[in-house]
């Protein structure tokens, strides 16, 4: 992304904190996996949304109003034995020359210098309980200052959450951030086609998370999103399944709930469809359902529309059906008034996607479902899961667990599915695979 996208919003930033106050965010920390092993390092999302900078140990600091430079970050400085070992990394030099900050400290001084920066700061917008050891650090530097309120120094007088800020700011995506989750839509899409063609009774789920990773790599995209979901048979009755170790046999259906990041940025993405490349007629009518409702909820977005709106309707389509097939009985208003659906259907329609694969943003504004606008994106993804040992439904239904999901823009005019390229219908799904 161009440095010129963090600069925008560094200074929609820096508007709304004003002059006479200050931010403070910090990197993601490097995380030990075992002995002198780290996992893979991923930069804080917020951090990495106003600096792009992709190393540990660094603080930003914005100044509304500060005559050296309003934006001043500290990280470590350059190493040559530390580049020899692990890579490049920018120092004091590189912070300014390829990451426009106006000033670079070392984030050793951090003590010394941020302290005078607090001072005489009337509000300090921080992301209070992220980090114990800095929260700690933060009331320390206040405290000290404090101290000195006879020589006519003022210590802040308010911590403000800068989350509220920032993640109202990440709702809404530019059409740089919306390049990239084009990208991570692609690739994404494409492993799930790569996955329905592959798969075949016999094979294992890793095989085919494997081949699903191995696409991500190929197109040269190496994070994913999240841990990858495949789950086949009764396993997909599990929400958030990821053992991912069972065998696939043949009259199941298998899940994928997978996606990949690019640039920071997520897709998520979930099919469901026949191991063997075709349905039983049992799976015909839930999947049609489950389509069924999707097609009904993305209907509801739209600029001006409720966010609830979608998993309203989605809810109406899925228990009419269930009364229809025989898995729930009762008139349709009552059993979704007393919410009888969410045996078979508990969770909702969705989540806001970006950066995080659920993504910040509320989701109520003063106990309102706020109303959907242009440049937000969001995920639509109804499902259906019948417990294996669900006995008091046909044993035809039991072990039959659908969801699908795509990532939805909302546009001027209604919506546009980033995920489109993944086929879905029944006869599409049967077409791609060829009777596996």
């Amino acid at each position: 992304m161009k440095q010129s996208e963090f600069k925008k919003r560094r200074s929609a930033l820096l508007n709304q904190i004003g002059i006479g106050n200050i931010a403070i965010i910090a990197s993601a920390p490097t995380r030990t996996r075992n002995r002198d092993v780290y996992y893979p390092f991923r930069q804080d999302s917020d951090f990495y949304y106003l600096t792009g900078f992709n190393e540990s140990d660094s603080i930003a600091v914005f100044i509304p109003g500060r005559e050296q430079g309003e934006y001043v970050l500290f990280c470590r400085e350059f190493d040559k034995k530390k580049a020899l070992w692990e890579g490049a990394h920018a120092g004091l030099e590189g912070a300014t020359k390829h990451y426009k900050a106006d000033d670079a400290f070392p984030i050793d001084d951090l003590d010394d210098i941020l302290l005078g920066m607090l001072e005489n700061k009337a509000k300090v917008f921080y992301p209070m309980g992220k980090d114990s050891e800095l929260d700690q650090k933060m009331l320390g530097w206040i405290n000290h200052i404090r101290k000195q309120s006879r020589t006519g120094v003022t210590a802040p007088g308010a911590l403000v959450s800068l989350e509220h800020l920032l993640h109202e700011m990440r709702l809404f995506k530019s059409a740089e951030e919306l390049k990239l989750m084009r990208r991570a839509a692609e690739v994404s899409a494409k492993a799930h086609i790569r996955a329905m063609q592959y798969c075949k009774p016999g094979l294992y789920e890793y095989q085919i998370e494997a081949e699903i990773i191995h696409e991500f790599i190929q197109d040269g995209l190496r994070a994913v999103a999240y841990p990858s979901i495949v789950a086949g048979g009764k396993n997909a009755c599990v929400l958030h399944y990821t053992d991912n170790r069972e065998k696939l046999r043949k009259g199941d259906l298998l899940l994928i709930d997978a996606g990949v990041e690019c640039d920071h940025y997520a897709a998520d993405i979930t099919r469901t469809f026949p191991i063997s490349g075709q349905f039983s007629a049992e799976q015909k009518l839930l999947y049609q359902l489950v389509l069924d409702a999707q097609t009904a909820a993305l209907h509801e977005i739209q600029p001006g529309v409720p966010w609830n709106k979608a998993h309203e309707a989605s809810v109406q389509v899925l228990t009419q059906g269930l009364v229809d097939l025989g898995l729930l009985n009762g008139r349709v208003s009552k059993l979704i008034k007393d919410e009888k659906y969410k045996r078979f259907y508990m969770h909702r329609i969705g989540h806001w996607l970006g950066m995080d694969v659920h993504d910040v943003g509320d989701y109520k504004i003063n106990d309102e479902w706020r109303l959907l606008e242009p440049g937000m994106v969001l995920t639509v993804e109804p499902g259906l899961y019948i417990p294996i040992d669900c006995k008091s439904v046909d044993k035809k239904w039991r072990g039959i667990g659908i969801r699908i999901e795509d990532d939805v823009l909302v546009t001027k005019t209604g919506h546009e599915i980033l995920t489109h390229a993944v086929p879905k219908t029944i006869a599409e799904i049967e077409a791609l695979m060829g009777g596996n």
